[in-house]
């Protein structure tokens, strides 16, 4: 399929099937993150899939209610995955204090694109989701606590009827050639 294609068909999927996602595609759906590049190739990303259902189930009841009950639908998704944020080179972390940037969470963005793009291409639907019980998810997961999970990502077939064309801005609205216009 054309880039652009894959793109225009990618949505954020709030309602999943029962259907399990194969080992062997979520291998590639790794893959894909594991090769997105990063600042000083620091790759500062762990990625913990949870597909075992029992456990599944349990972390999704924890992190996803309460205030954080927005996120309930990815309960019903047959994979979650935790990405948690690991140390970037000095280089890049130091580069990033001077210009204000956390290129760390750019690098873990570029990353689960390619996860959730590979996992489009596969007729895997994806949620990114940043609204989550932090907390819960790494005693869920023994993750040490001075580890940060900035992002949960849910997997599965979708099992909506309907797709509702995205709103998006005019390309003159959000772009320009030779000055900020």
């Amino acid at each position: 399929m054309d880039f652009l294609e894959l793109i225009q068909k990618r949505r954020s999927v709030r309602l999943y099937s029962d259907r399990p996602v194969a080992k062997e595609d979520l291998l590639k759906c790794l893959e894909a993150a594991r090769l997105a590049p990063s600042g000083c190739n620091s790759q500062p990303w762990h990625f913990i899939v949870i597909d075992e259902p029992g456990l599944r189930k349990r972390v999704a009841g924890r992190i996803f209610s309460g205030l954080y009950a927005m996120n309930k639908f990815a309960q019903k998704a047959p994979v979650l995955i935790a990405v948690v944020s690991e140390k970037e080179k000095f280089l890049a972390s130091f580069g990033g204090q001077i210009r204000d940037t956390r290129y760390c969470l750019l690098d873990i963005g570029i990353a689960c694109e390619h996860l959730i793009l590979q996992a489009q291409e596969l007729g895997i639907g994806s949620c990114w989701m940043g609204w989550f019980d932090e907390e819960a998810l790494k005693e869920e997961l023994k993750i040490p606590k001075n580890k940060k999970i900035d992002i949960v990502i849910s997997l599965g077939f979708s099992d909506e009827e309907k797709v509702v064309p995205r709103k998006r801005k005019a390309l003159a609205e959000i772009s320009s050639f030779n000055a900020y216009i």
